[in-house]
C-alpha cells in the first residue's frame, strides 16, 4: 500500500490564521493537487480518512483547510455575508493558494464547499484544472431549508452541541448559527451560483446521493446544464448527503477515473 505523509500549515490572513493539512503520497505524480472545501459544519478533521484515501488512490497531493471560524482556524470576527460562498475564492482560498504556491489545482467541494469550489474555479480560470462537486447546492431549495430546520431541532436537544464542540471548540455555536441563520434568512432566498457557472471552463463532475436530505437531483442537473465547460453527473444509489463516507469506494473510483 502506498505510504502517505502529512504536513500541517498555519496561514495568516487579515482576519486571523487558517489551519491546513496536506497529504502527499509516496512518489506523487507531478500533477495539480486536489484542494478540499468542507461543508457548513465541517473542518479538516471531519474529512476523516478520505483525504488520505484520495491521495493514495489518485497519486496526487490532497490539501484541506479550515475556513475562518471553523476547526482549528481562528474565530470569525463577524456574521456571514450573503456573498460568503463566492467570496471564499478571494479570501481564505486566495491566502492558502499564495502560501502554498498552488499554480494549478483541482477543486473538490462538499455541500456548501461545492459552491466555494465553483467560485474558485470561476475566479482562477486556467489554474483550476478540474472541479468535483459532492452534494453541492446550486440554489436555495425547500428541501435544503427543511433539512437545516431539522438539524437545528436536533442540535437543540440536550448534549448535541458537544458534537460540534469536539471539532470547533468554543466556536461551535457560531458555526451552527452561521449555517442556520444565513440559509434561513429571507435575504438569502434567491441566492444561486448561475453567474459563476457561466464562467466555468474546466471539466466538471457532480456526485450526488439519491437520498440526500439537503438537496434533490435538481442541483447536479443545474450545475451540468449551466456550466460553460464539459460536465457530467452521477447519482449514487442508497446514499445521503455525505458520499465520501457513505459510498467511499464509489466516490474514489468516480473521482480517480475523472481525474485520469
Amino acid at each position: 500500500m502506498t505510504a502517505v505523509s502529512t504536513r500541517e500549515h498555519w496561514i495568516d490572513t487579515p482576519h486571523g490564521r487558517l489551519f491546513a493539512r496536506r497529504w502527499t503520497p509516496a512518489g506523487a505524480a507531478v500533477a495539480a493537487p486536489v484542494v478540499l472545501f468542507h461543508d457548513s459544519l465541517g473542518c479538516v478533521a471531519l474529512w476523516r480518512e478520505f483525504p488520505g484515501q484520495l491521495a493514495r488512490a489518485s497519486g496526487r497531493e490532497v490539501i484541506a483547510y479550515d475556513r475562518l471560524g471553523f476547526g482549528q482556524s481562528d474565530a470569525h470576527p463577524a456574521l456571514l455575508s450573503r456573498g460568503f460562498v463566492e467570496d471564499e475564492a478571494q479570501q481564505g482560498f486566495a491566502a492558502l493558494r499564495e502560501r502554498l504556491g498552488l499554480e494549478r489545482f483541482v477543486a473538490f467541494g462538499h455541500s456548501v464547499g461545492g459552491g466555494m469550489a465553483v467560485g474558485c474555479a470561476a475566479a482562477f480560470g486556467p489554474a483550476c484544472e478540474a472541479l468535483v462537486l459532492e452534494s453541492a447546492q446550486a440554489f436555495v431549495e425547500d428541501r435544503t431549508l427543511e433539512g437545516i430546520r431539522a438539524a437545528e431541532r436536533d442540535f437543540a436537544r440536550p448534549g448535541q452541541m458537544a458534537r460540534l464542540e469536539k471539532y470547533h471548540g468554543d466556536k461551535a455555536r457560531w458555526v451552527l448559527r452561521a449555517w442556520v441563520d444565513t440559509w434561513l434568512s429571507p435575504a438569502f432566498a434567491d441566492w444561486n451560483l448561475d453567474a459563476r457557472l457561466a464562467h466555468l471552463q474546466c471539466p466538471l463532475l457532480c456526485l450526488h446521493g439519491e437520498q440526500d436530505e439537503f438537496g434533490s437531483a435538481r442541483h447536479p442537473e443545474r450545475f451540468v446544464a449551466q456550466a460553460a465547460g464539459p460536465a457530467s453527473m452521477k447519482l449514487l444509489a442508497d446514499c445521503g448527503h455525505v458520499p465520501h463516507r457513505q459510498k467511499a469506494d464509489e466516490v474514489l473510483a468516480q473521482v480517480c477515473a475523472f481525474l485520469a
